[in-house]
C-alpha cells in the first residue's frame, strides 16, 4: 500500500498542471461549500463538461478533492447561518448555530476545521487499505437485492432523526420517497406525476431541491423572525477551541471516525447518515443529553468528524461496485464515462494508476483542510457582519444561480422556491427536512435496485430473502422501525 501511495503522490505532484488542478479543487471545494446558497455540487456541476478536456485521472481526482473539502466547507454555513451546505452538514447546525448565537462561532468553526481534517485523513488511510479487498469480495456477494436492502436499512435508521416525533420523521422520509417517484419508472419508462412537463421526465433534480429545502426555507424562517422582531444578528467570534477542549472529546472523535466509515460504505447515504448517526451516538453516550441542540461543542465535533470520515468510505461503493454514494459521486460516474471507463471492480486492474492518484489526492486534500481551512475561516467569519436585509437577497441570488446552472432549466428555479416554501411550512410543524432529502436521494436508487433484484429472482420473494446479506439488512431495518414504533407508543403512554 505504501509503495502504491508513494507512486500516486509522485504522479500527483510530478506535473505542474495536475498540481494546479489539485489546488483549485481544494480551494474551490472549500469556498463553494462555505458560500451560502451554493455548494460543492454547484461547482461540480459547472466543471463537469470541462473534465472531458482533462485526463481521466485528473478529472476524477478533481471531483474527489472537491468532495473532501466541500464536505467540510458546508459546515461553515451550517454553523454561521443555519444553512447546511449539504445534508451531511445538517447535524452540525443543531449545535453549531446556537453556538454562533451565543458568540462562540469561532470556537465552533475551529472545531469543525480540526475534526474534519482528522476524520477525513483517517478515512483516507482506511480507504487505501480496504477498497481493493472489498472490491474482490463485492464481486461475489453484492448485487441489486443487497443494495436495495442497504437503502432500506439506511432509511429506517434515518427516519428517526431530525423530526419532532417519530411519526413526523417517517412522514418526512415517505414524502421524500413520494417526490422521488416523479419522472419515469425504472422498469417500463412510463412517465409518472410529471403534470405535463416534459422536463420532469428525468425527475426532480437534487441540487435545486436541497437549495430550496435548506437555504430558501432558512431565509423565510429568518425573515419571519425579522418581521415579528425576534431576529437576533449572530455575533462574530474569532476564539478557536483550545487543545484541552478538543482532547476532552477524544472518545467522541474516535467513535465518530468508526461510525462515519461504516456509514460511508452504505451506497447513496454515506456521509449524510454518518453525520446523523455520529451526532446521535454523541447524544446517546453523553451524561448531559439536554445540552445538545443548545450549543454543545461535542455535537459539532461528532457530526463533522463522522461526515468527513465517510468521504473516503463513500468512494468504496463507487470504485468497488460502480455505485455512487451521493450526488457528487454520481457526477464522478459521468467523469468516468466521459473517458470510456466504468467505475467498478475492473478499474483496479485496468487503471491502477488512476486509483492511486485519487487516493493520494484525497489524503492530501483532507490534510490541507487543517491549514487552509483556518486561514479561510477568518475571512468567512466576516460574512456575519453583513446585515440580514442585504445578506438574504444575496443568498437567494446565489441559490437561484446554483439551481439554474446545474441543468439550465427555469423549472429547476421553480422547484427550488416550491421546495423552500414547503420546507418553511414543514419546519414550523416539526417535520424533518433532512428526512425528506434522504427519501428523495435514495428513492430512485432503491426502486431501481429493487426492480432489478426482483427480475434476477423471477419475482420470487422467498428467493430474494434467501440471500443472507439482503435478509440481514432488511431484518435490521425492520427491527429499527419496530423499535421506533415501540418507543413512540411508550412515550405517548407516559404523557398525562
Amino acid at each position: 500500500m505504501l509503495e502504491n501511495f508513494l507512486a500516486g503522490s509522485a504522479a500527483l505532484f510530478g506535473d505542474p498542471f495536475t498540481i494546479a488542478i489539485f489546488v483549485f479543487g481544494v480551494v474551490g471545494g472549500m469556498l463553494f461549500g462555505a458560500i451560502p446558497g451554493v455548494s460543492m455540487l454547484t461547482l461540480a456541476a459547472i466543471l463537469l463538461p470541462f473534465t472531458a478536456e482533462l485526463t481521466a485521472a485528473q478529472g476524477v481526482m478533481l471531483f474527489a478533492v472537491i468532495y473532501c473539502t466541500g464536505t467540510y466547507g458546508g459546515a461553515i454555513t451550517a454553523i454561521l447561518f443555519n444553512i447546511p451546505g449539504a445534508p451531511e452538514n445538517a447535524p452540525t447546525a443543531f449545535d453549531g448555530y446556537p453556538m454562533t448565537q451565543q458568540g462562540k462561532s469561532g470556537k465552533a468553526v475551529g472545531a469543525a476545521v480540526l475534526c474534519s481534517a482528522i476524520g477525513g485523513v483517517s478515512s483516507a488511510l482506511i480507504m487505501m487499505a480496504a477498497t481493493e479487498p472489498l472490491a474482490k469480495w463485492a464481486i461475489r456477494n453484492i448485487g441489486p437485492p443487497e443494495i436495495f436492502a442497504l437503502v432500506f436499512f439506511g432509511l429506517a435508521v434515518a427516519s428517526s432523526v431530525g423530526a419532532r416525533t417519530i411519526w413526523k420523521g417517517w412522514i418526512s422520509v415517505l414524502l421524500g420517497l413520494l417526490i422521488a417517484t416523479i419522472g419515469q419508472d425504472p422498469v417500463g419508462g412510463i412517465n409518472r406525476y410529471n403534470f405535463g412537463f416534459s422536463d420532469l421526465a428525468a425527475g426532480i433534480a437534487f441540487v435545486p431541491a436541497i437549495l430550496g429545502f435548506f437555504a430558501v426555507s432558512e431565509i423565510f424562517v429568518q425573515a419571519e423572525k425579522k418581521a415579528v422582531g425576534q431576529y437576533n444578528a449572530p455575533k462574530v467570534s474569532m476564539s478557536f477551541p483550545t487543545i484541552a477542549e478538543l482532547w476532552f472529546h477524544k472518545i467522541a472523535v474516535v467513535r465518530s471516525i468508526l461510525v462515519g466509515f461504516f456509514c460511508g460504505i452504505l451506497p447513496g447515504i454515506g456521509a449524510t447518515l454518518a453525520a446523523f448517526m455520529g451526532y446521535g451516538e454523541a447524544v446517546r453516550w453523553s451524561r448531559n443529553k439536554e445540552s445538545f441542540g443548545k450549543g454543545n461543542l461535542e455535537g459539532v465535533i461528532s457530526s463533522e468528524t463522522a461526515n468527513n470520515a465517510a468521504t473516503g468510505a463513500a468512494m468504496i461503493p463507487l470504485l468497488a461496485l460502480g455505485l455512487p454514494g451521493g450526488a457528487l459521486t454520481a457526477m464522478m460516474v459521468a467523469v468516468f464515462q466521459m473517458h470510456d471507463l466504468e467505475p467498478g471492480p475492473l478499474v483496479f486492474y485496468n487503471s491502477p494508476d488512476l486509483i492511486w492518484i485519487v487516493f493520494a489526492a484525497m489524503f492530501y486534500a483532507n490534510l490541507s483542510i487543517l491549514f487552509i481551512g483556518l486561514i479561510e475561516t477568518k475571512t468567512i467569519l466576516n460574512l456575519l457582519k453583513i446585515p440580514f436585509q442585504f445578506l438574504a437577497p444575496l443568498i437567494l441570488l446565489l441559490a437561484t444561480i446554483g439551481a439554474y446552472i446545474s441543468r439550465g432549466l427555469v423549472l429547476d428555479v421553480m422547484v427550488m422556491f416550491i421546495a423552500g416554501i414547503l420546507g418553511f411550512l414543514l419546519r414550523r410543524t416539526g417535520y424533518s427536512i433532512p428526512g425528506i432529502v434522504l427519501g428523495l436521494i435514495l428513492g430512485k436508487i432503491g426502486e431501481q435496485n429493487f426492480a432489478q433484484g426482483m427480475q434476477m429472482v423471477h419475482y420470487d420473494i422467498g428467493t430474494y430473502l434467501s440471500r443472507p446479506i439482503c435478509a440481514l439488512l432488511i431484518a435490521a431495518g425492520a427491527l429499527t422501525l419496530i423499535a421506533g414504533l415501540f418507543k413512540a407508543f411508550a412515550s405517548a403512554s407516559r404523557k398525562p
